[in-house]
């Protein structure tokens, strides 16, 4: 994506932030949902592609139960179709979203409404004069800078303000698998000891919610794989020299495809061996009000 200063509208050129759009049109289309973030997979509910809404309300739900009594004013950062925005402001609390991608603005916007400022730019290039209770990363941390995230939050925040975040990190693994994304664990809380953040809560919830891994790789199997397969023996009996051209010039890519998508790695037990779900919650300073459970660290 392009740089977007004084909150001008973004145009998107990110691989991530592309995926994110296609993610919102299938989600929206398919699943009837617009969350666009992991479901949360408690052991009495079962793991089916119908009950995947359910477990993203779950997800929600821990969310908001997490945040700290006297929180008034919520900035979503990174707030996608502004599902959980909607969420927040109808639990009463007053909401902004920062949203860098114009589709996902869009769609956002049709949520928030007119009680909402969006910030159409990435969080690193922000500038506003607001200063909030609560700054909040819903699936959205991994996508900004470790050494601008932690900084520009202290500096958005209120005196007793607290950070927010969900969201999945890298695993002290000699590779990084099968899956993409995420900042190193031990990376970030070396950043955190620099900061002015105080940890009041820090809870693993991997095992919850790397069931959406199988889910995907289910979708793959029984969805994909053979659409994939029918389509490539049409192509090949239809139109050989065409085919023959095509998969010779796209050679890499299609085997990256299949490796990392199809090969049966992306799965849950996988995810759980390279990434770490984690909920976490700081207060700025030495200050701060704790919802929920007690501090839970590894």
């Amino acid at each position: 994506m392009n740089p977007t200063p004084n909150n001008q509208p973004a145009v998107v050129t990110s691989s991530h932030e592309l995926g994110l759009d296609l993610a919102a049109i299938a989600a929206r289309y398919l699943f009837e949902t617009d969350h666009l973030h992991y479901g949360l997979w408690t052991e009495d509910l079962p793991v089916h592609m119908k009950n995947l809404h359910k477990a993203q309300e779950q997800y929600s739900d821990l969310i908001v139960s997490t945040i700290p009594d006297g929180t008034k004013t919520i900035l979503d950062v990174g707030t996608g179709t502004g599902a959980l925005a909607r969420r927040l402001m109808d639990a009463g609390y007053s909401v902004d979203c920062v949203s860098p991608s114009p589709y996902l603005t869009e769609r956002a916007r049709a949520n928030v409404g007119t009680d909402a400022q969006i910030f159409e730019c990435k969080f690193e290039d922000l500038v506003t004069d607001k200063r909030y209770d609560l700054i909040l990363f819903s699936e959205s941390f991994q996508y900004i800078p470790l050494n601008r995230s932690l900084v520009l939050s202290q500096e958005y925040l209120n005196t007793g303000g607290h950070v927010l975040i969900c969201d999945y990190f890298r695993n002290d693994t000699p590779d990084k698998g099968p899956f993409g994304g995420g900042h190193h664990l031990k990376d970030f809380r070396k950043e955190l000891e620099s900061s002015a953040l105080t940890p009041l809560l820090d809870r693993d919830i991997t095992p919850l919610t790397a069931p959406n891994l199988d889910l995907v790789a289910d979708m793959n199997d029984k969805v994909v794989a053979p659409m994939k397969a029918q389509l490539f023996a049409f192509a090949r009996v239809k139109y050989p020299f065409w085919f023959k051209l095509t998969t010779s010039i796209f050679k890499k890519p299609l085997a990256h495809f299949d490796t990392k998508y199809m090969g049966g790695k992306r799965s849950g037990k996988n995810f759980q061996v390279y990434k770490s779900y984690r909920l976490l919650l700081f207060a700025k300073g030495t200050q701060g009000k704790l919802a929920g459970p007690e501090m839970v660290a590894d």
